[in-house]
């Protein structure tokens, strides 16, 4: 298993969702669920569309890359961390990213989900 289907099943672990709750939210039945995570069948738009609706990354679980998170978009609290971390010196943000990513890292295994780390900007 790879590809799409693995990743789509990645992002159905992420919301925390059954197989039968993941399909019914795209409009299939479980099966149908089933078979697109061990790849034996490809998920069609109008299912991409709902379950893109309900907070899965389509462009991670078509291409394999996140989709990038849109300054607009950000809490204040993740404003407030960026600014914090364009305060810093080189030396220290170097360190901050390679704390952040062993966080995150360590935080995908024990929850099961293997999604990969956005690469250094």
């Amino acid at each position: 298993m790879g590809g799409i289907g693995l990743r789509l099943r990645q992002e159905r672990e992420r919301l925390g969702l059954s197989q039968r709750a993941f399909a019914e939210i795209g409009g299939v039945e479980a099966n149908a669920q089933g078979r697109y995570e061990n790849g034996g069948r490809t998920p069609r738009a109008d299912y991409l569309s709902r379950v893109a609706e309900r907070g899965v990354d389509i462009l991670y679980v078509l291409t394999g890359n996140v989709t990038p998170t849109q300054l607009e978009n950000l809490s204040q609290t993740e404003e407030k961390v960026l600014g914090n971390y364009r305060a810093m010196f080189k030396e220290d943000q170097d360190a901050i990213r390679r704390l952040t990513s062993t966080l995150a890292e360590h935080s995908s295994r024990l929850s099961g989900k293997i999604r990969p780390v956005p690469p250094d900007s």
